[in-house]
C-alpha cells in the first residue's frame, strides 16, 4: 500500500470510530496529502471502499498526479445524482435517512459550504478538521526527509545573508538575498498557512525598532512591512550599528516547510538584550532536554514562561504587553502552523513521528527582537534537531 492509500486507511477508520459515513475534503494542502494532486474539485472519501475526486480542473493534470480515480465534475447541480451514483449506499439512502458527511469546518468558505449543503439535501453535515489535522501531525519517513530537505537549503541562505550584512543594507534587500538562494535551490515561492487571514512570506527579517512593531501575524515579532497592505516582516528601513537583527525564514520544498530564527548584529548588543538572547537559547536547551515520547505540550510552554519570569523577562517574552503570543512553539510540515501547539491547553503528549518548531524570542519595543528558533522531529527515544544552521550571535564588524 502507498503511502497516500495509507493516510486515507487511516483516515476512513477514524471516520468510523466517530461515525461518520462520507468525507469530502476541499482544501489544497489536505487535497495534496491524500492525493498528490491539488487540482480544484473535491475529493471523496467513504468509510469503506475506494476515494474518487471529482474534479472541474485540470483532469487532464489531476489524471496524471492523483493516485485514485478521478472523475470531471461539470456541475454542482448534479453532484449529488453522481454521489448517489458512485457510492449508492451512502448517498443513495431513503427520503428520512441521513448521511453524516465531514467537511474541513476550518477552511471551507460559508458560500462553498452552502452549496455544499444545496448538493446534498440528504446529508448532516458534521466538522471533520481535527481528524485530518490529528492524522497530519505525524509524518512519515518521507515527510522528514523533505523537510530535512529545506533545512539544507535554508541553511546556505542563511549563510549567505549573514556574509551579505552591511550597514545601510536595507532590511528588504537583506530578505532578496534569502529569496533568491532559495528560490535557486528548490523553493516554491510560497509557505502555506492554515489560519484564516494568516499570511507568511519567506519568513521575517528586521532590525531594531522594527522587528518588534506588532502587526496581525500570530508570532511574537511582527514587522515593518512595505505598507498596510502587507504590514508585516522586511521593510525599506536601513539596518543600523547595535541593533538586533532578526532572522526569521523558511523554505518549502515538495509542499514542506521549514522554520528557522537566527539574531545577528552589526557591532555588538546592548548588554540587556544580550543577556534576552542567552536566556532564549537556555529556554531552548531546557525544552531540548523534555523532547521525548509522552512529554506533553502545555507542559513545555508553561515551564518556558516560568523561566522567563524568573528571568525578570516575563513581560517581553513572545511578544510584549496585550501583542504577546501565548505559544513556545508550533507543529510544522506542509503548513506552517499545523498541530501540535506548545501552549496552555495543549495536552496533546508528543509522539515519534510530529515535527515541531521552537522558538523563544523576547521582544522590546523601539529597540528589537532577539531569540532563536530550531525545527526538530521527535524519535522514538527523544528527537532529531532537524535546523542546521549555527546558532549564537552572529556578529559583523561596524568597519566594513
Amino acid at each position: 500500500m502507498g503511502e497516500r492509500a495509507e493516510r486515507r486507511r487511516r483516515l476512513q477508520s477514524k471516520m468510523k470510530e466517530t461515525g461518520i459515513d462520507a468525507f469530502l475534503i476541499t482544501q489544497n494542502v489536505d487535497l495534496y496529502y491524500f492525493v498528490g494532486s491539488v487540482q480544484t474539485g473535491y475529493l471523496v472519501v467513504p468509510s469503506a471502499g475506494e476515494a474518487t475526486y471529482f474534479v472541474r480542473r485540470s483532469v487532464v493534470r489531476a489524471k496524471e498526479e492523483a493516485d485514485v480515480a478521478v472523475e470531471e465534475l461539470s456541475s454542482m447541480r448534479g453532484f449529488g445524482t453522481r454521489l448517489a451514483q458512485s457510492y449508492p449506499e451512502l448517498f443513495g439512502k431513503p427520503e428520512g435517512e441521513k448521511t453524516i458527511v465531514a467537511a474541513e469546518y476550518d477552511v471551507l468558505p460559508v458560500q462553498q459550504f452552502q452549496r455544499l449543503e444545496g448538493a446534498l439535501p440528504g446529508a448532516r453535515w458534521v466538522d471533520g478538521s481535527m481528524l485530518i489535522r490529528e492524522l497530519r501531525m505525524i509524518k512519515s519517513a518521507g515527510e522528514i526527509e523533505a523537510i530535512r530537505q529545506s533545512a539544507r537549503v535554508i541553511d546556505i541562505a542563511y549563510e549567505t545573508a549573514f556574509a551579505a550584512i552591511k550597514p545601510g543594507l536595507s532590511e528588504v534587500e537583506l530578505m532578496a538575498v534569502v529569496e533568491s538562494v532559495i528560490r535557486h535551490n528548490g523553493h516554491m515561492g510560497l509557505m502555506r498557512v492554515r489560519g484564516y487571514n494568516q499570511e507568511i512570506i519567506t519568513g521575517m527579517i528586521g532590525a531594531g525598532a522594527a522587528a518588534a512593531m506588532p502587526t496581525y501575524f500570530d508570532g511574537p515579532a511582527g514587522g515593518q512591512g512595505l505598507g498596510a497592505a502587507s504590514p508585516q516582516s522586511s521593510g525599506r528601513r536601513p539596518i543600523g550599528a547595535d541593533e538586533p537583527i532578526l532572522i526569521d525564514i523558511g523554505c518549502c520544498i515538495d509542499g514542506y516547510v521549514i522554520d528557522q530564527t537566527r539574531t545577528a548584529v552589526i557591532g555588538e548588543l546592548a548588554e540587556d538584550l544580550a543577556l534576552a538572547y542567552e536566556v532564549s537559547e537556555t529556554i531552548l536547551r531546557e525544552t531540548e532536554a523534555r523532547l521525548k515520547p509522552g512529554t506533553v505540550c502545555e507542559e513545555l510552554y508553561e515551564a518556558a514562561l516560568e523561566h522567563a519570569r524568573a528571568a525578570g523577562l516575563g513581560d517581553h517574552f513572545m511578544g510584549f504587553g496585550a501583542d504577546q503570543v501565548k505559544f513556545l512553539g508550533h507543529g510544522i510540515g506542509l503548513e506552517i502552523d499545523e498541530l501540535p501547539v506548545l501552549a496552555k491547553g495543549f495536552r496533546y503528549g508528543l509522539q515519534p513521528g510530529m515535527v515541531i518548531a521552537i522558538e523563544p524570542k523576547f521582544t522590546f519595543p523601539g529597540r528589537g527582537v532577539v531569540g532563536i528558533e530550531n525545527t526538530y522531529a521527535i524519535t522514538e527515544t527523544g528527537f532529531e534537531k532537524l535546523t542546521l544552521s549555527r546558532e549564537g550571535i552572529a556578529t559583523v564588524s561596524r568597519q566594513m
